[in-house]
């Protein structure tokens, strides 16, 4: 099986490309969803949220993420901290869905923090989706209902494009059309399957 790392920042298009990749028959693991449905129940990570930042964000089940967002984002520590706890989680829960799906030729891991967890060391190859900033921000106040400033300081914390490019061993461009985009899907799946 060949694990793919995907990555690429808010707005730049993960989840298009994954369904894209997924009329080759190629799954796709959120890493997103997965936090949510983590926090969402009474598990290991949540029990360890609440040890850690306190009862005031407990929901019953699970975690109450507006509680949550307002303690991590007000300090960059708690930031590092809530994904410390997270990361291990999630990775943990990658690990055992990859072990579980060893019969599948391919599988896409949608990790929007793909270097930062280090799960980056542990996929066959790494791709990153990039969109120009002012493309991104549409998307992103279009899609979330924020404010041209929230989505631009959303942008402003992550990995910028061109040092993406750098880290990746493939890069998809994602400003224009579905239709581009899946020519672009096309021709990766040729390399990574027929090579």
């Amino acid at each position: 099986m060949k694990i793919i790392g995907l990555c690429g920042g808010s707005g730049a298009g993960k989840g298009t490309v994954c369904s894209l990749f997924a009329e080759f028959g190629i799954k796709c693991i959120d890493t997103d969803k997965l936090y949510h449905s983590l926090i969402s129940t009474d598990s290991e990570c949540t029990s360890e949220l609440i040890a850690t930042f306190g009862n005031g964000i407990s929901a019953n089940p699970g975690i109450d993420r507006k509680a949550l967002r307002d303690i991590v984002f007000s300090s960059r520590d708690n930031l590092e901290l809530l994904n410390k706890i997270t990361h291990k989680h999630i990775l943990a829960s990658v690990r055992t869905f990859i072990d579980e799906s060893r019969d599948l030729p391919a599988l896409i891991i949608d990790a929007p923090l793909l270097f930062e967890s280090g799960f980056d060391k542990e996929c066959d190859v790494t791709v990153c989706v990039i969109a120009d900033n002012e493309v991104r921000i549409k998307r992103i106040t279009e899609r979330d209902g924020i404010s041209t400033e929230a989505a631009r300081a959303r942008i402003d914390s992550q990995i910028p494009n061109d040092r993406l490019i750098q880290m990746c061993d493939f890069a998809i461009e994602n400003n224009s059309t579905v239709s581009e985009l899946r020519t672009q899907i096309l021709k990766l799946n040729q390399k990574l399957f027929n090579n």
